[in-house]
């Protein structure tokens, strides 16, 4: 992706978190120079991966997959002793946009719809191999209440449900369309986006980037420790 639709991105998002009186910590608003300031004060920051992340998951058509996320809060899942032993995360999809079909193996999340548009969902159970169950029935809690779906069954999360993630269940969701821009939110166990994503779809995590202007913010990634 180029560093202008980067920008672009995240400018849009803030004008949707502000739309929604959604507000983000001091950090969000920080430009590129200002992380040489004070890098001592802010390596837990650094560590845990906390801040923007703008992704087309390498498939180069960002308005159908991707996303713009910012990391409120996290820990580091090799040292307990920063950060926090959960995380936090907004999600913003514009309308139609949706993340690519994927698990994890050691995270349990909580998906939420924050505001904006409806939010829909498709899940499946992983195999042994990690492969999707296309046959069997999906049994999950959604705001705590045990429901049954069908494999790829698609279900809507209106405004300020959510539904629980358990390790090894695949999950496609996104903003559906004609509802509007979506603010998801997640909340989980600690994350690492390094290792514990197993995606379906033949996807990159983190894109390559193409740096046709200066930067304004730097993506979580590029954060040095």
């Amino acid at each position: 992706m180029k560093r202008s639709e980067i920008e672009k991105s995240i400018a849009w998002a803030k004008e949707l978190l502000k739309k929604n009186n959604f507000f983000l910590p001091p950090f969000a608003y920080w430009k590129a120079e200002d992380w040489e300031k004070d890098r001592e004060q802010t390596r837990a920051i650094r560590q845990t991966m906390l801040g923007w992340d703008v992704t087309d998951f390498g498939m180069g058509d960002f308005n159908t997959i991707g996303a713009v996320l910012f990391t409120i809060r996290n820990g580091d899942v090799k040292n307990p002793k920063i950060g926090t032993p959960y995380a936090e995360k907004v999600i913003l999809l514009t309308e139609g946009q949706r993340l690519p079909m994927h698990y994890h193996a050691i995270k349990t999340e909580d998906i939420i719809n924050r505001g904006g548009g409806i939010m829909f969902m498709k899940l499946y159970n992983a195999k042994p191999n990690g492969d999707p169950d296309m046959e069997h029935e999906v049994i999950v809690y959604a705001d705590g209440y045990r429901k049954r779906v069908k494999p790829g069954e698609e279900f809507y999360v209106e405004h300020g449900s959510s539904v629980t993630l358990p390790p090894g269940l695949h999950h496609i969701f996104g903003a559906k369309s004609g509802s509007g821009d979506l603010i998801a939110g997640e909340v989980s166990s600690v994350n690492d986006d390094k290792t514990d994503n197993y995606f379906y779809e033949k996807v990159s995590r983190f894109i390559t980037l193409e740096e046709d202007i200066p930067s304004i913010h730097l993506l979580c990634n590029e954060l040095k420790v």
